[in-house]
Protein backbone atom coordinates (compact mmCIF):
# COMPACT_ATOMS: atom_id res chain seq x y z
CA UNK A 1 0.00 0.00 0.00
CA UNK A 2 1.13 3.37 -0.59
CA UNK A 3 1.38 6.21 1.71
CA UNK A 4 0.17 9.87 1.21
CA UNK A 5 1.03 13.46 2.79
CA UNK A 6 -1.07 15.77 2.55
CA UNK A 7 0.31 19.44 3.42
CA UNK A 8 -0.94 22.61 4.56
CA UNK A 9 -4.09 21.61 5.33
CA UNK A 10 -6.20 24.57 7.26
CA UNK A 11 -6.73 23.82 10.88
CA UNK A 12 -10.63 24.02 10.59
CA UNK A 13 -9.94 21.12 7.82
CA UNK A 14 -7.96 19.11 10.70
CA UNK A 15 -10.42 19.78 13.58
CA UNK A 16 -13.14 18.59 11.62
CA UNK A 17 -11.57 15.40 10.37
CA UNK A 18 -10.74 14.96 14.00
CA UNK A 19 -13.75 15.51 15.28
CA UNK A 20 -15.38 13.27 12.28
CA UNK A 21 -13.06 10.69 13.28
CA UNK A 22 -13.85 10.59 16.53
CA UNK A 23 -17.50 10.26 15.80
CA UNK A 24 -16.62 7.00 13.94
CA UNK A 25 -14.51 5.62 16.36
CA UNK A 26 -11.10 5.45 14.17
CA UNK A 27 -8.01 7.24 13.87
CA UNK A 28 -8.21 10.38 11.87
CA UNK A 29 -5.86 8.83 9.54
CA UNK A 30 -8.27 6.16 9.48
CA UNK A 31 -11.03 8.63 8.52
CA UNK A 32 -8.81 10.47 6.12
CA UNK A 33 -8.55 6.85 3.93
CA UNK A 34 -12.23 6.35 4.50
CA UNK A 35 -13.49 9.83 3.29
CA UNK A 36 -10.74 9.08 0.05
CA UNK A 37 -12.15 5.80 -0.76
CA UNK A 38 -16.03 6.81 -0.27
CA UNK A 39 -15.19 9.84 -2.85
CA UNK A 40 -12.58 8.05 -5.10
CA UNK A 41 -14.27 4.44 -5.35
CA UNK A 42 -17.89 5.10 -3.80
CA UNK A 43 -19.49 3.01 -1.37
CA UNK A 44 -20.54 -0.02 -3.20
CA UNK A 45 -21.28 -1.90 -0.43
CA UNK A 46 -23.58 -0.05 1.31
CA UNK A 47 -25.22 0.66 -2.42
CA UNK A 48 -25.58 -3.30 -2.84
CA UNK A 49 -26.62 -3.60 1.07
CA UNK A 50 -29.67 -1.07 0.10
CA UNK A 51 -30.89 -2.16 -2.96
CA UNK A 52 -33.32 -4.95 -1.68
CA UNK A 53 -34.67 -2.34 0.30
CA UNK A 54 -35.62 0.18 -1.70
CA UNK A 55 -36.78 -2.37 -4.03
CA UNK A 56 -38.77 -3.68 -1.98
CA UNK A 57 -40.50 -0.09 -0.95
CA UNK A 58 -40.79 0.28 -4.38
CA UNK A 59 -42.57 -2.63 -4.76
CA UNK A 60 -44.89 -1.67 -2.17
CA UNK A 61 -45.45 1.81 -3.15
CA UNK A 62 -46.73 0.12 -6.06
CA UNK A 63 -48.91 -2.08 -4.54
CA UNK A 64 -50.55 0.56 -2.95
CA UNK A 65 -51.12 2.99 -5.99
CA UNK A 66 -51.19 0.05 -8.73
CA UNK A 67 -54.74 0.32 -8.57
CA UNK A 68 -55.30 4.25 -9.14
CA UNK A 69 -56.00 5.96 -12.31
CA UNK A 70 -53.32 8.93 -11.73
CA UNK A 71 -53.21 11.43 -15.00
CA UNK A 72 -50.09 11.54 -16.47
CA UNK A 73 -47.80 14.38 -16.81
CA UNK A 74 -48.73 15.66 -19.88
CA UNK A 75 -52.32 15.77 -18.97
CA UNK A 76 -51.72 17.55 -15.94
CA UNK A 77 -49.34 19.59 -18.24
CA UNK A 78 -52.27 20.65 -20.55
CA UNK A 79 -54.40 21.03 -17.97
CA UNK A 80 -52.30 23.81 -16.21
CA UNK A 81 -51.94 25.49 -19.32
CA UNK A 82 -55.38 25.84 -20.19
CA UNK A 83 -56.17 26.93 -16.63
CA UNK A 84 -53.43 29.56 -17.23
CA UNK A 85 -54.95 30.62 -20.51
CA UNK A 86 -58.01 30.90 -19.45
CA UNK A 87 -56.91 33.15 -16.76
CA UNK A 88 -54.56 35.15 -18.74
CA UNK A 89 -57.63 35.83 -21.25
CA UNK A 90 -60.47 37.09 -18.28
CA UNK A 91 -61.04 40.84 -18.88
CA UNK A 92 -59.19 42.99 -16.46
CA UNK A 93 -61.71 45.31 -13.94
CA UNK A 94 -60.23 48.86 -13.57
CA UNK A 95 -61.06 50.41 -10.69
Amino acid sequence: MATLTVRNLDDDVVRRLRMRAAEHGRSAEAEHTEILRLVLIGDDAHQAEQRPRVAERLAEFRRRTGGRRSPSAAQLLEETRANRTRTLARPHKTG
